[in-house]
């Protein structure tokens, strides 16, 4: 005789999870924790004052603006404009997180910058290459502003000094908005607006082959091997490889860079950080194609440490390499 009670469903498990903040269950489902899994204070001294606007309506994707509270009395012209997109493997992170408030806030005061900080659709729910669909729409947001919109772009920014910056997923970002708005057609679809450099931040590369500092890279890093991993897998089309032209900038289908006019472009990376290897390499392709790059080796530094303390002293001088890098509209040292 067959039981009359129903058999119970096992409920669904966490097949993953990234930095306690996203969980990934065995029915597909996904939760998200709106915080990070850090508590890390604000430090906002009142000297820049910031704000909210929206940039794509129809999906609901904001950003952050930041600019000197003085900024009248100190610049004597027209704000440059610095984008910064935050990291997170494409899949945890937020321009309201207080380690990105904190980088931003230092940003726009060291800088004398208007600084962006746009969110963009994160993966599994999202996958690439939406978050580097939505980082151009977030410039072209800001191109738009010319015709009218945001007082702060209308009355600060000066659109032909952009800048494009991000880290680890976001400097991933900033190389396909450079190849992007390096062709003609990019350049045309900018303006008014222009990118005079770029500052990939420790950038998120892979590749189906592991390099010496994937490989070496110990279990107790910020970022290791099996988040590294987890990123990738999360947030690539489905079933592609880490070889993928999304993540790998010369795999296997990646278009050719050798006519793209990429802006000059600092890439940061760190000793210690298991992408050092990546973004080395990556520069030094392009320098050989005759492209205006060039590397800034922290030595012993971990991935994210300008985000994960913004006032230490390896902070501190990759925040005057950058500002001589915008001072000087885009010129190397």
């Amino acid at each position: 005789m067959a039981s009359s009670e129903a058999t119970a469903e096992p409920a669904p498990r966490v097949v993953d999870e990234c930095r306690g903040v996203l969980f990934v269950y065995s029915d597909g489902s996904v939760v998200r924790r709106a915080a990070p899994g850090f508590a890390t204070p604000v430090r906002d001294d009142g000297s820049v004052e910031w704000k909210d606007a929206t940039f794509d309506e129809a999906r609901g994707l904001g950003l952050r603006l930041y600019r000197p509270r003085d900024w009248e009395r100190r610049a004597g012209r027209r704000l440059p404009v610095f984008f910064y997109y935050h990291g997170g493997g494409f899949c945890i992170g937020s321009r309201a997180w207080p380690n990105c408030q904190n980088y931003c806030l230092r940003l726009a005061a060291d800088l004398g910058a208007l600084v962006v900080a746009p969110d963009y659709r994160l993966a599994p729910e999202h996958r690439l290459p939406a978050a580097i669909d939505d980082g151009a729409a977030a410039v072209l947001w800001l191109a738009a502003q010319a015709r009218g919109g945001d007082p702060w772009v209308a009355e600060s920014a000066d659109l032909a000094r952009v800048f494009v910056s991000g880290d680890s997923a976001g400097g991933n970002i900033a190389h396909h908005l450079a190849v992007r708005f390096g062709s003609p057609a990019g350049r045309a679809e900018l303006a008014p607006a222009a990118v005079r450099g770029y500052v990939q931040l420790m950038p998120f590369f892979g590749g189906a082959e592991r390099t010496r500092s994937e490989a070496e890279c110990p279990d107790d890093a910020f970022l290791n091997r099996p988040l590294n991993d987890r990123y990738w897998r999360l947030s690539l089309p489905e079933g592609a490889t880490a070889d993928h032209p999304v993540a790998n900038p010369f795999g296997p289908g990646a278009p050719a860079l050798e006519a793209v006019e990429i802006a000059p472009t600092v890439v940061v990376v760190g000793g210690r950080d298991i992408l050092h290897d990546r973004a080395v390499d990556y520069a030094a392709r392009l320098k050989a194609m005759g492209k205006p790059v060039e590397v800034r080796d922290f030595e012993g530094q971990q991935h994210g440490f300008f985000t994960i303390d913004p006032w230490s002293d390896a902070s501190a001088e990759l925040m005057r390499i950058i500002k001589r890098f915008v001072d000087s509209d885009g010129r190397f040292d």
